[in-house]
């Protein structure tokens, strides 16, 4: 079995996020960077299938050189190999990604075989644009499934399950297929010191796409606002005790 799972360098999520001056891009020079979080569970579910059916796992990235840094991390909890598609950290629309992807697998396919199945975040952290994983499974051709909670391959197929109200969806896939999956598919181990170690000696490609030209415009991005909290000082010492039951008995709570 071959699985290529694919992964995006994003900010760490829980930092604050500030937008460039011309709102077209965030400000990391203040920020970590990580692989998404949901992409997460697709390196752990690449690992443990390869594991449990043998056979080969690839990762792969768009981004900068320094995304090397979370190539060597998948490799460090048990992927095989990494390709990187070089870019100068400029972010590329989902179109232009889909189409440097397609091109990699095709390129990786005629040398050495199919892949079985090809592992998407159902979204990245930053942009969260939904789109990456399916304009892949489209030019491919391949059946694809999103949002999924659980994967499990059986001979010739892949069963995929998304949640939904009450309870969940099962769908069967033909392989070779795409799945994009979703956080708490699993619970991605953390790389150990010996993993890491070998994850420098294990074979990466970089190549450097050509990036063709946008047919999308972006306008600008925004930032949330987050949820606004208040909070209101009743009194102070014996003073407020009546203030507190006053408030009690207008939530319901005291009678």
């Amino acid at each position: 079995m071959r699985i290529l799972v694919c992964v995006k360098r994003v900010p760490m999520t829980g930092g604050r996020i500030v937008l460039t001056e011309d709102e077209q891009a965030i400000e990391t020079k203040h920020l970590g960077f990580a692989i998404s979080p949901h992409e997460e569970c697709g390196v752990e579910e690449a690992v443990r299938l390869v594991e449990q059916h043998g056979g080969e796992s690839v990762v792969l990235t768009l981004g900068p050189a320094d995304a090397e840094e979370q190539l060597r991390d998948a490799m460090a909890i048990g992927v095989d190999r990494g390709l990187h598609l070089v870019t100068n950290g400029e972010e590329w629309d989902p179109e232009a990604t889909a189409g440097a992807i397609v091109e990699a697998i095709t390129a990786d396919e005629a040398a050495s075989g199919p892949f079985d199945l090809i592992f998407f975040g159902n979204e990245s952290a930053d942009s969260g644009g939904f789109q990456v994983g399916l304009r892949t499974a489209y030019a491919l051709g391949r059946p694809c499934a999103t949002g999924l909670k659980s994967v499990t391959v059986d001979g010739g197929a892949a069963r995929c399950e998304q949640e939904v109200g009450g309870g969940r969806d099962v769908y069967e896939l033909p392989l070779p297929a795409v799945v994009t999956v979703l956080e708490g598919l699993n619970l991605p181990r953390y790389p150990s010191v010996p993993g890491r170690m070998r994850a420098g000696r294990k074979p990466l490609d970089a190549t450097t796409p050509t990036r063709p030209a946008s047919r999308l415009e972006r306008a600008r991005l925004v930032v949330p606002e987050g949820d606004s909290k208040q909070a209101e000082v009743l009194g102070r010492g014996p003073d407020a005790a009546a203030a507190v039951v006053d408030l009690l008995r207008q939530i319901g709570v005291a009678s």
